[in-house]
Parts: structure tokens; C-alpha cells; sequence
């Protein structure tokens, strides 16, 4: 493997399905005015979809937001439990941003065992919420031009300021999965800078997990290359 200088990243932790910190002197209330969230659903205490809210029969860790047990319930249409891919882009695209159902796929790929079937539980969904809530902050101070898309250059700044310095080959073939084949500038909604972004932490946390001395440089066998690649490149359309 080709080496990387030590600052190519900066955690000591291994991987997890999560957002890198916010940046410095960054907070939700220094979000521009000119974004605007999608309102939670409505709420339904005692009527609707299912009576009361209720957390603990959903078995959602304590403290999660009422406003993500109403959403998992509302979408929850079989009181089963658990949601499957396409519940799931329509409770997050409620909240967030239309998510492509790649997007989706790839973050059940992330946040549970792929080996069982493609659907999540309340625990999931509620880590799944909160990683977005933080991909959404650090989507939202790096999109300068305030277009609600992200640039190359915008995401080079992103994936920097986060603590990735992702060399410019890289970021290019990156951004050439996202392109239309027409040889225009890439630019990415808020779902295709959360892949992008997931991508860039899993790999380099993957990496980081064999580069034990923190020297920039690893050894791995083809079969442990493989494994570590190929699962954030192949399409989950």
C-alpha cells in the first residue's frame, strides 16, 4: 500500500459508523438561515398510527428524541418493529433530504450486520438519525455558496477541515461515481456528500486498523484488501 503522511488522519479510534466531530467553534444555532428543515412528522399522542408514544416498547436506547420514535413509528406501518430500505428513505427524507436509495442500502450495509435481512430496528434508526444530524451541520458550514449542493472544491475543504486530506487523484475518482457522463462538474446533494464523506472515514478507519504504528503505511494481504474495499465501492442500488 502506498503510504500517507501521519496527518492524512488524525483519530485513534477504529471504525464506526458515525460522523466525524463538528468542527471547531460550529454549532447548530450558527446554521444559515436560509436552510430549512423539514418539520417532524406530526405527532399522534393517543391517536393515529399508534396510540401513545411510547420508547420503551420499541426498545430505543434512552434519551433518543421523541421526534425519532414518532418517526419510526409513523413509518412503521406493520407495528413490526423494524423498518425496511424503503420505509427508511421515506422516514429520513421526512427529516432530512430525498435520499437515493443507494444512500439508504449503504447505510443499513453500515449500521448493522449485512448479513441479515435489510431492515432496522429502533436502535439503528436512531443512530442512523443522529449521524445524519451531524453529517448535516458540517454539509451545511461547508457549502459556502449556500446552493444546498457541495462543490469539488467545498468538499475537499469538508473532508479537510474534518480531518481527512484526501490527495486530489483520490477525490476525483471519488466524484467520477456521481457524475452523469457528461464531463460536468460533480456536485453533490446532502445523501451523495453523506456516502462520499462515509466512505472517506470508513476506508481510512479500515486502513488505520492494520497501520498500527501510525506511520502511513500498511501491509495487508490481497484477501484483507479486498474485504476492506470492496463493501464501500459496489453499488447498493
Amino acid at each position: 500500500m502506498s503510504s500517507w503522511n501521519n496527518n492524512r488522519y488524525h483519530s485513534e479510534s477504529s471504525y464506526a459508523p458515525s460522523a466525524p466531530s463538528l468542527p471547531d467553534q460550529y454549532s447548530n444555532n450558527n446554521a444559515p438561515s436560509n436552510y430549512h428543515h423539514a418539520p417532524p412528522p406530526p405527532s399522534n399522542h393517543g391517536t393515529g398510527y399508534y396510540g401513545q408514544l411510547s420508547s420503551s416498547s420499541y426498545s430505543f436506547p434512552q434519551g433518543t428524541n421523541p421526534d425519532v420514535i414518532r418517526t419510526f413509528q409513523m413509518f412503521d406501518r406493520d407495528q413490526s418493529g423494524s423498518i425496511d430500505d424503503k420505509e427508511l428513505q421515506q422516514a429520513l427524507s421526512s427529516a432530512f433530504h430525498n435520499f437515493n436509495i443507494s444512500t439508504i442500502r449503504f447505510l443499513i450495509f453500515l449500521f448493522k450486520d449485512p448479513r441479515e435481512p435489510l431492515r432496522i430496528g429502533p436502535k439503528e434508526f436512531a443512530a442512523i438519525w443522529n449521524c445524519l444530524g451531524q453529517w448535516r451541520g458540517i454539509f451545511e458550514r461547508y457549502d459556502k455558496d449556500r446552493s444546498g449542493k457541495i462543490d469539488p472544491l467545498e468538499l475537499r475543504d469538508a473532508l479537510y477541515g474534518i480531518g481527512y486530506a484526501v490527495p486530489g487523484s483520490v477525490l476525483q475518482l471519488l466524484l467520477s461515481k456521481y457524475g452523469d457522463g457528461s464531463g460536468r462538474r460533480v456536485e453533490l446533494g446532502f445523501d451523495s456528500f453523506v456516502e462520499c464523506g462515509m466512505i472517506i472515514k470508513g476506508l481510512t478507519e479500515k486502513f488505520k486498523e492494520k497501520d498500527t504504528r501510525r506511520t502511513g503505511s500498511a501491509k495487508l494481504s490481497y484477501d484483507e484488501f479486498m474485504s476492506m474495499v470492496i463493501p464501500f465501492l459496489v453499488s447498493y442500488d
